[in-house]
């Protein structure tokens, strides 16, 4: 069995960068959509990024995104990956030439796998939660018994993830990993620099006794 990715998304300091790469973390994530509260600038991106180090995938999220306002993050914030969380084509993810992760939100009805393939050149698929309005950091979880099993892209969980859960999610889905935002803060965009590392340890503990 391989060890568990984790991803620690929202992260909007230097200091919580710097907690998320040595609690051992796989990947952390910007958001760049101003509705958020989580939501950063680019200068402070840009030295997230630098400060997250040279293993880290620091990963862009984005809603809907103006294509120009995607180029200029990109031409100043180092990211390795994007992450779209809105109504976006396979033809405006794959426009950037970048490694890409497309959210779908499991909605009552939605016949995931094909959501899934609809998104062919995906590098990773991210089911979350469904809540009308909100693209994503709800704190809800899903019926995880509706992740699909045996598909060959890998399959990312988030959605109300906690250190507390994480190990029963993981066992219930078998995926490829998992993003937490909000089940390891002290309040929006303020990690708790000990959930994100119990969370962490939970998630990779799962895998090793799998």
């Amino acid at each position: 069995m391989s060890s568990m990715r984790v991803k620690i998304c929202g992260i909007t300091s230097v200091d919580d960068a710097i907690a998320v790469a040595h609690a051992g973390a796989d990947a952390l994530g910007l958001v760049f959509y101003a509705a958020s509260p989580r939501a950063v600038s680019l200068d402070v991106a840009r030295k997230i990024s630098l400060a997250a180090g040279p293993f880290m995938s620091v990963t862009g999220l984005f809603v809907n995104a103006d294509p120009e306002f995607v180029h200029s993050v990109l031409n100043q914030v180092p990211l390795q990956l994007l992450q779209f969380h809105g109504d976006e084509a396979e033809a405006y993810c794959e426009s950037f030439k970048r490694p890409y992760m497309k959210a779908i939100r499991m909605r009552p009805g939605l016949e995931v796998s094909s959501a899934i393939a609809a998104y062919p050149s995906a590098s990773g698929i991210l089911l979350d939660a469904y809540r009308p309005g909100v693209p994503g950091g709800t704190g809800d979880t899903f019926d995880w018994a509706r992740v699909p099993q045996g598909l060959s892209t890998p399959l990312v969980l988030a959605g109300g993830l906690t250190p507390t859960n994480v190990r029963e999610a993981i066992a219930a889905t078998r995926v490829y990993g998992v993003d937490v935002s909000g089940g390891v803060e002290s309040a929006p965009g303020e990690k708790d620099h000990s959930k994100l590392t119990a969370f962490i340890n939970n998630a990779r503990r799962c895998m090793a006794s799998a």
